[in-house]
């Protein structure tokens, strides 16, 4: 690494808000696979695809990371992230599809605003709209 350059420099990050619902959902996407582990803790954790992660399983990097409210019904906003991949040529490649890994994590938000969970559009929005860490609006 050369000085000035972030380690982070494969990284972007993009948003989607339903303003009116109070919810919505962050991607981060790599420009190549990466390794990654999971741990997953509480009462009554939402995730998707984080058991892949575990040491010794066949796929063990990712592609993107899902942020997303909801409860339970916003990890289908992984299905749009995977979409948008897939149309890029990101992902596992398999003998018969090549395969987004998207492993995703829900808060549960839905007692704030309105009960509508994220969308998987709002997931493709948020990959569409990710822009390197530098530039990232907080």
């Amino acid at each position: 690494m050369t000085s000035g350059t972030s380690p982070f420099a494969n990284v972007t990050i993009g948003h989607a808000t339903n303003h009116e619902a109070s919810t919505g959902c962050s991607v981060i996407v790599f420009d190549r696979s990466v390794a990654c582990v999971a741990d997953v803790r509480g009462g009554a954790p939402g995730t998707r695809e984080t058991d892949l992660l575990a040491p010794g399983r066949l796929v063990q990097r990712v592609d993107a990371i899902v942020l997303t409210g909801g409860s339970a019904f916003g990890l289908a906003v992984a299905d749009g992230v995977m979409t948008e991949l897939r149309a890029r040529g990101r992902g596992f490649q398999t003998p018969f599809a090549t395969v987004p890994i998207v492993p995703a994590a829900v808060i549960f938000d839905l007692g704030v605003g309105q009960p509508v969970p994220p969308t998987p559009e709002m997931g493709g929005a948020a990959v569409r709209s990710a822009v390197p860490l530098d530039r990232a609006e907080w």
